[in-house]
């Protein structure tokens, strides 16, 4: 049973509501945050125009914001945004659909005043956007939005997608669009396309930039860019659609040949029942050295072989493209399609495969992906002259997933990390030097045989023998 000073509704209830709503002024004081939400929460009493009044002067607000938004600030207004995006879904749109589909368009249109002032490159307030793109379909669903509004509204958004903001739009939109409005859709960036291209006189013309051919110009730099959004737009209407020709038509032909291009026209004509044609498409990429092929197109191919019902030559394929990757995928979907039994011996082998893997991290990787912790600390104690402590994306996440059984495995990773902060002279990385260290002590308690590996306290004495002058690494070790 809750203590009846816990923090819940149940005991807050019993405080009163002019008690609560004092402690609520006070608790807003100096938060602006906090005040727009209490304003939002009396509005709502007042009805969803009301709510829909402060949703609006709202969104004009940050419109109007100057202020460049760096990342301290990123996390407030993230926050905002998302309020905001929130009431217009779950509350104005509930009493007044129309009313919330105007608001999520001034919501959307957002996106470019943010960016252009933001200078976080972290993709958590576009997240908010894409979101609202979700959003502004089904409102427009339930409104019952005009098509040709709509139409009209959609296409001078992607025309102006700066920021990928738009990049799910059209997608979300189709239903609410129909046949009707993506064909208008269509039409409209064809015709686009066709408008010509104004070029000023070459002394007016706005140098951007050099290339191998001469100056770049800023009206050519536009034009490229139109043609990108024209064949991107095109190529999801043509998905919206389902119109495969038409999405391989939007491909120039040479792009045809690249690896990535050719599996993403594959998936497609497989899911129209066209494996054969999928298959002819694949085999026109350059395929010389498959081990350099991209995931996406082996798994494409595999794909297209199970849909031609060439079911062996799958698996061997799949078999195959482990054995040059050791893309834990190929080996789960190999051992799916083997029968009881027979897939313990094979993951006996592919186990044995990784284990002699001429990239020793590439097989660790295996490893901690498999959540095969055994065999990533067998590894590690092989081959632990191989390991590369300036792997930092690894090191880490594969020391924490061996610390707790296999604590000397985690050393030997953790120590890679600091001789290699250490004899590379790597001040920036001291700090997590230190850390690693302390770790390494901390797991030294629960290793009972070292083995051939130094123990932690002579592994110290040698890391001050060799480094005692890092005195800015040993300032922090504790």
């Amino acid at each position: 049973m809750a203590a009846k000073t816990t923090l819940n509704a149940k005991n807050l209830e019993s405080l009163g509501a002019q008690r609560l709503a004092e402690l609520l002024i006070e608790v807003s004081m100096g938060s602006a945050a906090h005040k727009r939400r209490l304003r939002m929460e009396l509005a709502g009493n007042h009805g969803g125009a009301e709510v829909a009044r402060e949703v609006r002067k709202r969104l004009a607000s940050i419109a109007r914001a100057r202020t460049v938004i760096n990342w301290r600030k990123v996390k407030a207004l993230k926050s905002d945004l998302e309020t905001q995006r929130k009431t217009i879904v779950e509350t104005v749109a509930v009493d007044d659909p129309r009313e919330a589909f105007e608001l999520i368009w001034q919501f959307l249109a957002l996106a470019n005043p943010i960016f252009e002032r933001s200078s976080d490159s972290s993709s958590s307030i576009i997240q908010s956007f894409h979101q609202a793109c979700e959003d502004a379909a089904a409102i427009a669903v339930s409104a019952k939005i005009d098509s040709n509004v709509l139409t009209d509204k959609v296409f001078k958004a992607v025309q102006d997608d700066g920021y990928g903001q738009y990049d799910n739009l059209i997608a979300a939109m189709a239903p609410a669009l129909g046949k009707d409005g993506l064909d208008c859709l269509k039409t409209l960036f064809v015709e686009w396309s066709k408008e010509p291209k104004d070029k000023p006189a070459n002394d007016k013309r706005e140098i951007i930039g050099w290339g191998n051919g001469g100056p770049l110009y800023e009206d050519e730099i536009d034009s490229t860019q139109r043609d990108l959004t024209v064949r991107i737009a095109l190529q999801e209407i043509a998905d919206a659609q389902g119109d495969v020709d038409d999405y391989i038509a939007q491909q120039p032909e040479k792009t045809r040949k690249m690896p990535m291009i050719a599996a993403d026209i594959a998936n497609r004509l497989v899911s129209a029942g066209r494996a054969k044609e999928a298959l002819e498409v694949l085999n026109e990429v350059d395929a010389t050295g498959q081990a350099g092929m991209p995931f996406e197109w082996q798994l494409a191919r595999v794909e297209t072989l199970e849909a031609l019902g060439r079911r062996e030559e799958a698996q061997t394929y799949r078999w195959t493209c482990f054995e040059q990757s050791l893309h834990d995928q190929h080996l789960r979907a190999f051992l799916k399609r083997l029968p009881d039994f027979d897939d313990l011996e094979a993951e006996e082998k592919a186990f044995a495969y990784a284990q002699a893997f001429p990239e020793v991290h590439q097989a660790l990787t295996f490893f901690l992906n498999w959540q095969a912790p055994a065999e990533a600390a067998k590894l590690v104690m092989r081959r632990k002259a191989e390991l590369d402590g300036n792997l930092y994306e690894l090191m880490p996440p594969a020391a924490e997933a061996l610390a707790e059984k296999h604590p000397l495995a985690a050393t030997i990773l953790l120590r890679s990390m600091i001789d290699f902060a250490l004899d590379s002279g790597r001040s920036s990385r001291y700090k997590h030097a230190a850390r690693h260290l302390a770790d390494c002590a901390s797991l030294a308690p629960h290793i009972n045989d070292f083995g051939d590996t130094r123990p932690h306290d002579i592994y110290v004495a040698e890391l001050k023998r060799r480094h005692g002058k890092r005195h800015g690494f040993w300032s922090l070790v504790t």
